[in-house]
């Protein structure tokens, strides 16, 4: 009986994760698309401009010197949100002030958002990712009408630039507004201090290479590998009124020498694919560790708030955790793989959400994934999850898995399960102190 279910939970994991693979993360340098996302190509200007419809996902190219344009529909009554991920190629050498820059503007040309991401101090090829926002808002005056807008993106510093073509993964998701009115100013009573990291044996899980496949992860102690260039993804579910924490330790070589400045990086990103707050630390082949700040409970209020930690908390669904080693790690240290230990918290008490008067784009986007500590629990650790919810187990049954010692290919299969999960019960809220108050 165990080795007919965990026959049928390798079937499931390899039928249903992108490309077929059920365990591989990725090469260093590579990024895995959505499958099934549709092929568009960027044109030289506004009039040929090519459509992008909400909830969906595309792949496309970005040249060395060019600013390429789509084209978006909007209503007047969504918040939308357009993230464009870029990935240069494998071996790449770029430059710390090299990077993405997309903007979003409306018919006449006036600007909506802009947003701009660049490697940074590693000067390590990673996938980039950007998102431009247009936000409803009751008093709004600019890029509130219904019509159409325009998407614009190009590199930060093409004359720096390595001269292959990037490719492009680009979604577009949209947000009703809530059924119901609510507070108009970001919340300022919760714990701005940094949660502690959990502790206890860690499981065992493999990330994944892209968004779209990236690895469910609840809270614990979880044990990985990752070589010099390679980013790997995980997801994380977040309920309303609760809150995300994570810290990622990278061994210690056991040979070389050297340091890499900012070679370790962690960021979270939101269910739309906007980054919260990202962390990076530098590598001298000692044990480093990079956590992320302190995040306010997700809140659809968040986001009335000018610090981006704050407004970036503004929904429930499955937050993204993206990890990425400097490929010049391997410079001093080797090639790897090197150890490492993602920890993770959810704390907070699940509250009731805005209610959507509407249905979002992709349909179930701000969903929340199942996690169900038990199952966790057999696949051998996960330590003390800092307040892990209590999944639903009627909501979706667990592969029962014998014999399959670091439960990867079960915690694979639940990476594909998305469902909503509205959990009756949460930890108990933590002490409230007064959040400091953003700076200019």
């Amino acid at each position: 009986m165990a080795r007919r279910a965990a026959a049928a939970a390798l079937l499931v994991t390899a039928a249903l994760l992108p490309g077929g693979t059920a365990v591989a993360a990725g090469t260093p340098g590579g990024y895995g698309f959505a499958p099934g996302a549709r092929p568009v190509e960027g044109a030289a200007g506004a009039p040929d401009a090519r459509p992008l419809e909400a909830g969906g996902t595309y792949r496309s190219s970005l040249p060395r010197h060019d600013t390429v344009y789509y084209r978006v529909g909007l209503d007047a009554g969504s918040t939308a949100y357009v993230s464009v991920t870029a990935v240069p190629g494998a071996g790449d050498e770029v430059t710390a002030a090299d990077g993405l820059r997309v903007a979003l503007r409306d018919a006449d040309g006036g600007s909506c958002s802009l947003n701009t991401v660049i490697f940074g101090a590693a000067r390590s090829a990673r996938p980039l990712t950007a998102q431009v926002v247009r936000e409803v808002r009751d008093r709004g005056k600019r890029c509130q009408a219904a019509g159409t807008y325009y998407l614009t993106v190009e590199r930060t510093r093409p004359q720096d630039s390595p001269q292959g073509a990037w490719a492009l993964e680009l979604t577009v998701a949209t947000e009703p507004g809530p059924a119901r009115a609510g507070p108009t100013g970001a919340p300022e009573d919760w714990d701005s201090a940094t949660p502690a990291p959990p502790t206890g044996a860690p499981g065992r899980l493999r990330g994944a290479d892209g968004f779209a496949g990236a690895t469910l992860v609840g809270p614990g102690v979880w044990r990985d590998t990752v070589r010099p260039g390679q980013t790997l993804y995980y997801k994380v579910p977040v309920d309303w009124g609760r809150r995300p924490y994570a810290s990622v330790d990278l061994e210690g070589a056991t040979g070389g020498s050297g340091y890499t400045d900012g070679a370790l990086r962690l960021a979270l990103y939101t269910p739309v694919r906007g980054e919260v707050h990202g962390a990076a630390r530098g590598y001298s082949g000692r044990r480093t560790t990079v956590g992320l700040a302190a995040l306010p409970p997700a809140a659809h209020a968040n986001r009335h708030s000018a610090d981006s930690r704050v407004s970036g908390m503004r929904f429930a669904g499955d937050y993204y955790l993206v990890v990425h080693l400097s490929a010049k790690v391997a410079d001093g240290f080797g090639d790897g793989p090197f150890g490492l230990t993602l920890r993770v918290r959810v704390d907070g008490t699940v509250r009731p959400g805005p209610g959507y008067d509407g249905t979002a784009r992709p349909e179930g986007v701000f969903d929340v994934s199942t996690w169900n500590p038990a199952v966790a629990a057999a696949t051998g650790g996960g330590g003390d999850g800092g307040g892990a919810a209590r999944g639903d187990s009627a909501t979706r049954a667990a592969l029962a898995v014998g014999g399959i010692g670091t439960g990867t290919a079960l915690l694979l299969g639940l990476g594909v399960w998305t469902a909503v999960a509205r959990r009756g019960a949460g930890a108990a809220a933590q002490p409230r102190n007064r959040a400091q108050k953003p700076t200019a």
